[in-house]
């Protein structure tokens, strides 16, 4: 279209002609035009025309897709929309920011759909009924602050995209909608997952540091990077990215950072995975649905947890845009057509049937205090809303005064003012926080608690491991650490398949090499759900004939059992808790996520043939160990497992004895 400039992006939309805006760099914004066509699955998004020529889309995936994954949620129908780009052109950054609308949009009726008691309420069930029983680490649940918008939606979308534009800093994508009835509009931190010439990303990102009065200094950023909530949440949603990642890899991921990621008004953290694929880009979609930092872990049960805690669905907040580009490079056979690039679609505002909304949601751990977290969802739609110049940019009152209800702990605040805007507030300067030697240490020191393996470059797997030529079958029992367990596994030189715990049959189980028995959500001493049951049965059956097995985590508490040892609920949980532990004599640094543990009496160390690590105090079981079988409680694969890859090649070693003996 050779007239990029509002009146004509408007008319565009009153013809019902969709459109995009994207900006990913400091001096463009790109424009896609087209035509929306919706699709059922992932499968069915069309990367090729009628005549199989390849062609560019941008998908907007709503959370319901997570369905193809078998996991629950509250299905609101929302669809997964594509805009099949038939035109494309750059427009100047500058010139957007003066043609643009920049009057502020009214907003009417504003408040948050859930009370802040109330959602205080269910931060503390969620500690106590999920975390508290073993269901996962860490859950995000949202609430939405809305708000009527007269406005026509066109008109809307443009004014807050250039708001974005001008105030907004540190985004991955900057970015507007503009489909038939659906308008949405944000500035993601947040990259999900991209796939560029075979080369897979993912950008965990975790904690907010929500900038003081007057902006950020080192002082209080130091104070933010040394609390161990922000730091753990950080550790847990990259062992959960990982888990995606050796998934989709073969190399498995590597990570780098500590990253700052600063915004206007807001700091994370960060880190980078990076791997390598030869899948299509709609599987690695898939595979990754969706980011734990906007939903929780272990992944699965996250997505139970939040449809027993939401109540309403999420349309697309924690979905992701997806923007399917046709490569230009040369494609080996087998390589995908396509490369890939997807924010999370978070720190959004979407505008349907005139009413305005920002989901925004608290990552929850066993640390989170419920008010904490009530402050958090201010912060963050705050920092939507004083953006696109809903409320007033940089005063504290846009932190406490959203939302017509107080908290506990919080002053009441009236809602803020429609449309007010303090038009000569200056844009927030850049602060380069991250060049300041104190905080480059401060962030540089995380890294001495994590893992090497999943720090340093992974070559090709392992010709000539310690198991060459051997398998092992890993029994998945709804928590995919086992796909960086299997990775691990595969570098000690073990031909290695993971099956679910619905699928394995009583032949596989008998005739495996090495039965892997993985870690999973739940209470192990509850024999009600058709998983712990099965688990049971594949310890049970395993054990019985001898033949070698290696348990984890759940299936650790679960093979105790099977040796008469107590299993009992920890004072507090072990959530992304690391320890230095005693295995039989060698002291081990691990990562452990559990809300159970196996006990017996302190300064026992054998049970029936069963050899016992403990703990000399409390009795807590870290590992046994016997013949033709190991155990462990933690989770060697996880980044927090310093020693992980030894540990885990000595328990190989012991649970495959029989067979070498």
């Amino acid at each position: 279209m050779t007239d990029a400039g509002p009146a004509a992006l408007i008319e565009l939309a009153e013809r019902g002609i969709p459109f995009a805006l994207i900006a990913r760099d400091a001096a463009t914004v790109e424009l896609l035009t087209g035509d929306v066509v919706d699709v059922d699955l992932l499968a069915d998004i069309p990367l090729t025309d009628a005549a199989g020529s390849p062609q560019e889309l941008l998908a907007l995936v709503p959370f319901r897709q997570v369905r193809e994954r078998g996991f629950e949620c509250h299905d609101d129908g929302a669809p997964l929309r594509c805009l099949v780009v038939r035109e494309r052109s750059v427009l100047d950054r500058e010139a957007v920011l003066a043609g643009f609308p920049s009057a502020p949009v009214p907003l009417t009726d504003a408040d948050f759909d859930i009370a802040d008691d109330d959602y205080a309420e269910i931060v503390r069930r969620v500690i106590a009924d999920e975390i508290g029983l073993g269901e996962g680490a860490n859950f995000v649940i949202r609430r939405d602050f809305t708000a009527g918008v007269e406005t026509d939606a066109a008109t809307a979308a443009l004014t807050w995209f250039r708001a974005l534009l001008e105030h907004e800093r540190g985004a991955y994508w900057t970015f507007a909608v503009v489909t038939p009835g659906h308008v949405a509009v944000g500035a993601s931190p947040e990259a999900h997952v991209s796939a560029r010439d075979g080369v897979v990303t993912m950008n965990p990102i975790s904690g907010t540091f929500r900038h003081p009065e007057g902006g950020a200094t080192v002082q209080t950023l130091t104070e933010f990077l040394e609390s161990t909530k922000e730091t753990e949440e950080l550790f847990m949603v990259v062992d959960e990215e990982l888990k995606m990642m050796s998934a989709v890899c073969s190399d498995g991921g590597r990570i780098t950072g500590p990253h700052l990621k600063e915004m206007s008004r807001l700091t994370h953290t960060e880190y980078v995975l990076r791997g390598r694929s030869r899948l299509d880009p709609r599987d690695i979609l898939r595979e990754t649905m969706f980011a734990p930092t906007v939903t929780g872990s272990p992944m699965q049960n996250a997505c139970t947890v939040i449809t027993r805690h939401e109540r309403t669905p999420r349309g697309y907040y924690s979905g992701v845009a997806a923007l399917f580009t046709p490569r230009t490079d040369a494609i080996l056979p087998g390589e995908s057509t396509h490369d890939l690039d997807a924010p999370i679609l978070i720190r959004t505002a979407y505008l349907t049937g005139g009413r305005l909304r920002v989901p925004v949601g608290a990552t929850l751990v066993r640390h989170s205090d419920p008010y904490g977290e009530v402050s958090e969802t201010h912060g963050k739609a705050a920092g939507v809303l004083g953006a696109i110049g809903a409320i007033p940019r940089g005063a504290r009152q846009q932190a406490e005064g959203l939302g017509r209800s107080p908290g506990r702990d919080r002053p009441a605040g009236p809602v803020l003012p429609a449309g007010a805007i303090d038009e000569d507030a200056p844009a927030a300067e850049p602060r380069a926080l991250a060049d300041d030697a104190d905080i480059e240490t401060l962030l540089a020191s995380r890294n001495a608690r994590l893992a090497s393996f999943w720090l340093n470059p992974q070559d090709a797997l392992a010709a000539g491991g310690p198991f060459r030529g051997r398998s092992a079958l890993v029994v998945d029992a709804e928590d995919r650490f086992t796909t960086m367990l299997a990775h691990q596994l595969r570098h000690l030189g073990l031909r290695v398949e993971i099956i679910p715990w619905s699928e394995i049959t009583d032949e596989q189980i008998d005739g495996a090499e090495l039965i892997v028995s993985g870690p999973g959500p739940g209470d192990p001493r509850d024999p009600s759900t058709a998983r712990m049951r099965r688990m049971r049965e594949v310890v049970a059956r395993r054990r019985e004939s001898g033949r070698p097995l290696l348990a984890v985590c759940l299936s650790h508490q679960i093979l105790a059992r099977t040796f008469g040892i107590d299993l009992a609920p920890l004072d507090a949980p072990h959530q992304g808790l690391q320890k230095t532990v005693d295995i039989f004599g060698v002291p081990a640094s691990i990562g452990f996520y559990n809300t159970f543990t196996a006990r017996v009496l302190p300064g026992t160390t054998i049970v029936d043939v069963a050899e016992v690590a403990a703990d000399p105090a409390t009795g807590d079981v870290y590992a046994l160990r016997g013949p033709g079988f190991a155990s462990v409680q933690g989770h060697l694969e996880s980044i927090l497992s310093r020693d992980g890859m030894a540990t885990l090649e000595r328990l190989v070693a012991t649970a495959l004895s029989p067979v070498d003996a």
